[in-house]
Formats: C-alpha cells, structure tokens, sequence
C-alpha cells in the first residue's frame, strides 16, 4: 500500500516540472518518493515500485508507439535501477551518507541508460554530431540537475526525518 503511494506521488511530481525540454526530459522530484521508499523498505519492494512506476510512465508519456528498445531503456530499465538506491547505501555505516551515496548512484545508472538510448536509438536526431556527444549533452541537461536536487531532497529529508527511513516506523 505504501509502494502504490509512492508511486502516485511520484506521478503526481512528474506533472510538477521545473523544466521541461522539447523533444522529452524533464527535471522535476518524481524519483523523490521512490527512493525514499527504497530506502526504507529495501531492494525487494523497491525494485517493484520502481519498475511498476517506469511501466506507469511508458503509457502516461505515449511511449507505447516509441519501440521497445525505447520503452525498455528510457523507462523499464531507467526507473527499475532506482530500486538499487538501498544496495548503495547500505555498505555505509553512516545512514545518511548511505542515503546519499545510494541516491546518487541510482541517479548515474538511470542517466546511463538514457544515455544510451540517445545512443543507439535516438542517434539520428544529432543534427550532424556524433550520437555520444549529442546524447551525452541532451540527457545530462536535464538528469544532472534532477540527479543533483533528488540527491538533496533525500538528504534533507532525512535530515528532518531520519525514524522514517526505517521500515519499522
């Protein structure tokens, strides 16, 4: 029950952009909810909710006619890797540094299989450069800065809040 909120706020701070670019990507907080999630409940719950939100977004966005290639990288694969955010962080025997690290790396594993989407699907939009350098700009506009303020507001959440960041509470 608390994954499938999880996932409606998520969905509900997908709509909340603070910039959008024309041809898809956005920044706005909808992995917030996630990793908080997978952080409290671990990899097991949090893989389920991440993968059912990246399946949400490919009908939601319209991605069903983009391919399947497309669909597993941008979406399945991208939003599945969040629910790994609880592998990164618990090596850490300081929580909030584990919550940190765990954001972060989830943050790099989703920007990567844009990447490479930008790579091998979406290549022939490079308007005449190669298809890593065009990739690697157009979704680091927008991941890096969405990477960076999710990373945060874990961080500050946890801060205000670490008693719910354990399952137990």
């Amino acid at each position: 029950c608390e994954g499938a909120l999880m996932i409606a706020l998520a969905q509900i701070l997908s709509y909340l952009k603070f910039y959008e670019l024309p041809q898809g990507g956005s920044i706005s907080l909808e992995m917030l909810p996630l990793l908080f999630f997978c952080v409290r409940w671990g990899m097991g719950g949090g893989f389920i909710a991440c993968f059912a939100f990246g399946v949400l977004q490919v009908f939601i966005q319209g991605a069903v006619s983009w391919g399947w290639q497309s669909i597993l990288l941008d979406y399945v694969l991208a939003f599945s890797f969040l629910g790994l955010a609880c592998v990164f962080a618990k090596p850490f025997k300081n929580k909030l540094v584990g919550v940190a690290v765990g954001s972060a790396a989830v943050c790099v594993l989703r920007f990567l299989c844009s990447f490479l989407s930008g790579v091998l699907i979406w290549g022939n939009l490079s308007d005449g450069l190669p298809a890593w350098i065009y990739s690697l700009t157009y979704n680091g506009s927008y991941m890096l800065p969405e990477g960076i303020m999710t990373t945060i507001a874990v961080v500050l959440l946890y801060k205000a809040a670490p008693q719910l960041f354990s399952a137990n509470n």
